[in-house]
């Protein structure tokens, strides 16, 4: 079975946003490895020191579902902004939805001399195939600075069509971003995210 994909975005929300965002991405890195699955994270563009405004996460094992199932929707943060020490806001939300990186819809067209591939050493969760042989393949998007991971596959062809196709749901993602608020650049799925009807609550 093929990992499940996870886009994480803090959408347009401010600095605190991204912290809380890189905060989940522990959180759900430490959930997933506890209940035995194999965990990856591919940073939207242009991360700054406080992290990146969006990220997908890609999870892969028994529990995959129930994790995803756990935490799409809101995500609500509470902590005191450790950037603006005199502001009042306390409560910074980040979303989570699931892309399915197999849909045909919205594709986006890939100059194959933009790409950059390398192999890797599988590793996680999975068997004894994935410590044998340099399966997993990572690509880099030169263009966006977008950099994919796919080690669920024993065939190094298979990981490498399923990088391409998360890379395309990232794309697909900036693109429709673009389409909506005609600014290039982002990574963002939505705009505005939903308060007040949040799946889950930290507190830092």
């Amino acid at each position: 079975m093929s990992a499940i994909d996870l886009l994480v975005t803090s959408g347009n929300g401010p600095v605190e946003c991204r912290i809380a965002l890189s905060a989940l991405l522990g959180i759900l890195e430490r959930e997933t490895i506890g209940l035995r699955c194999s965990f990856e994270t591919s940073l939207g563009p242009m991360p700054d020191q406080h992290g990146a405004k969006s990220a997908i996460v890609s999870i892969d094992g028994p529990g995959a579902e129930q994790i995803a199932a756990g935490y799409c929707g809101t995500i609500r943060f509470t902590f005191k902004s450790p950037t603006r020490p005199d502001h009042k806001r306390q409560n910074w939300y980040v979303a989570v939805q699931r892309i399915d990186s197999r849909s045909e819809s919205g594709e986006v067209t890939i100059d194959p001399a933009d790409l950059r591939f390398e192999t890797l050493r599988a590793g996680g969760p999975g068997g004894q195939h994935q410590n044998t042989t340099d399966s997993a393949v990572r690509v880099l998007h030169r263009p966006t600075g977008l950099m994919v991971t796919a080690r669920d596959e024993r065939s190094q062809h298979r990981n490498k069509a399923l990088a391409l196709r998360r890379l395309e749901a990232m794309l697909r993602q900036i693109e429709a971003e673009k389409q909506e608020a005609a600014k290039s650049g982002r990574f963002v799925a939505n705009r505005t995210i939903e308060r007040g009807n949040e799946v889950k609550t930290f507190k830092l």
